[in-house]
């Protein structure tokens, strides 16, 4: 049985000290045969290219800047994260892009303006997009409602059905699932029915939103098989099933992914 974990960020400085087998090797190990590594900024590239280049097969990369690091040299930034796009190396798509007013409302205008910038050169190159969105839906469908062409996931997914209707009024867009579902409080496993197996993508965002029984623990792509098993049984599909057609929902998104 094999999953594809479609967001996971194994390469940060959280796993430095983990030695042999690492985190990749573990999640290969437990059957997660791929992997889709987004960027953040200009600090993880290195270190993203570097872990991914160890694993070819396995691991594959998408490049972008996160909405939380625009900042007053966004421009800059962008330029240069623009220039690693377009640098001829074969990402899987452009991410993680969007927006977020959680943390911070001082750079909201300009995550728009760097959104739409990354959505609009990913439809450039036939790229499918990496969708970054808290406590910004309305902003985020304002900038997608613009543009046509665009093929995206919303990644971490948690919002209710009204958000799923308010999302596919917009585009067919696929919704990233992860350990938050398995949650004791979450009702986002109401919501899956909502969203329907044919548009779930499964994902860890490790190191963050750990899985039950491991929540508040550091997260890693070895534990999707345990988000895999909580959508099986909160859908009463079958886990080969979730994992079959999770697995060709992400091939079909992100078709540079395919093996074989």
């Amino acid at each position: 049985m094999e999953f594809i974990d479609t967001h996971t960020h194994v390469y940060l400085p959280d796993f430095a000290s983990d030695g042999e087998p690492d985190a990749v090797r573990r999640a290969i190990d437990a059957g997660v045969t791929r992997m889709i590594f987004p960027n953040v900024d200009l600090s993880t590239v290195d270190p993203m290219l570097d872990l991914a280049s160890r694993y070819r097969g396995n691991v594959f990369v998408a490049m972008g800047l996160h909405p939380t690091e625009v900042k007053d040299d966004w421009r800059d930034v962008l330029s240069q994260i623009d220039s690693y796009i377009g640098d001829g190396r074969d990402y899987v798509a452009v991410g993680e892009i969007g927006i977020d007013l959680y943390w911070d409302k001082t750079f909201a205008d300009e995550q728009m303006q760097v959104f739409e910038s990354q959505i609009r050169r990913a439809v450039d190159l036939g790229l499918p997009v990496i969708i970054h969105c808290r406590e910004g839906l309305p902003q985020t469908l304002e900038v997608l409602q613009g543009i046509a062409g665009v093929r995206a996931v919303f990644h971490s997914f948690c919002g209710t059905e009204r958000d799923v209707d308010a999302v596919r009024r917009v585009g067919d867009f696929y919704f990233g699932i992860n350990g938050v579902v398995t949650f004791k409080n979450s009702q986002l496993r109401n919501v899956l029915p909502a969203i329907g197996l044919e548009r779930i993508l499964l994902e860890t965002d490790s190191p963050y939103l750990a899985p039950v029984p491991n929540r508040g623990k550091r997260n890693e792509s070895a534990y999707l098989p345990l988000i895999a098993g909580h959508i099986s049984q909160s859908m009463g599909i079958d886990l080969s099933t979730v994992a079959a057609r999770t697995s060709s929902n992400a091939v079909e998104l992100f078709p540079r992914i395919s093996v074989g």
